[in-house]
């Protein structure tokens, strides 16, 4: 009997059973479900929902960041939150710039960018479309694409917080606030550190549409320390 041929065979019929069970559940979910009844992109909607109403961050009027906003779903909730009427479309009273190296489908009223903040063009892009202006809230839900190798997703992990933190230190105002996704792993203390020594107060928010299962956290930054 070819060993070989078996292992191959169970590995892609236990890949068919993990797709089937995460199919299964991402129908079922109710944030999944809430998501397609209220018209947002994504379920990622709700977290950012859920860490805004806790924490009083979006004000009318605010120019609000989006890091890593594709597809969407967390500068619709923006656009929505400074909607005067709490609307998908029209009246908008506040600014929404988003960027991410991936397109994005438009959404009225948020000024999309797509590239690399890091690169001279994309910043020049950001700072043409901020106008002289500082960001009240940065919002980061960048994530690296993992690879397994835990050592190497951690230092991925850290590094896309960090430039999440240094674009708020060259581009928030003072006052602002900035959260960011963060992995439950090696690299967390690391990373909450790295948040502790860029702002006043640090809290660390799993809100309820974050799945049990994932690792994933949200750190919320409120006010930056001086730049020594």
């Amino acid at each position: 009997m070819n060993t070989q041929s078996k292992s191959k065979s169970d590995n892609k019929a236990g890949n068919k059973k993990v797709n089937k069970a995460w199919l299964h559940d991402h129908i079922n979910d109710p944030y999944v479900k809430l998501a397609n009844k209220e018209g947002y992109r994504a379920r990622a909607a709700y977290k950012l929902k859920e860490i805004d109403e806790t924490f009083h961050l979006i004000k009318p009027g605010d120019l609000v960041v989006d890091l890593g906003c594709t597809p969407g779903a967390w500068s619709q909730y923006v656009r929505r939150r400074l909607s005067p009427g709490g609307a998908a479309a029209g009246d908008l009273n506040g600014t929404i710039i988003g960027l991410d190296l991936l397109a994005m489908e438009p959404i009225e009223g948020v000024h999309f960018i797509q590239g690399d903040f890091r690169e001279a063009e994309t910043l020049g892009h950001l700072e043409s479309a901020l106008n002289g202006r500082q960001a009240d809230i940065v919002v980061s839900d960048m994530a690296p694409n993992l690879s397994g190798i835990a050592s190497a997703d951690a230092a991925r992990v850290e590094y896309l917080v960090e430039l999440a933190i240094e674009f708020a230190q060259n581009h928030m105002k003072p006052q602002g606030a900035l959260v960011a996704k963060v992995f439950h792993g090696s690299s967390y203390n690391a990373v909450v550190q790295a948040f502790k020594d860029a702002f006043v107060t640090v809290k660390p928010y799993k809100p309820k549409a974050s799945r049990d299962r994932s690792s994933e956290t949200f750190l919320v930054g409120l006010v930056l320390k001086v730049q020594r």
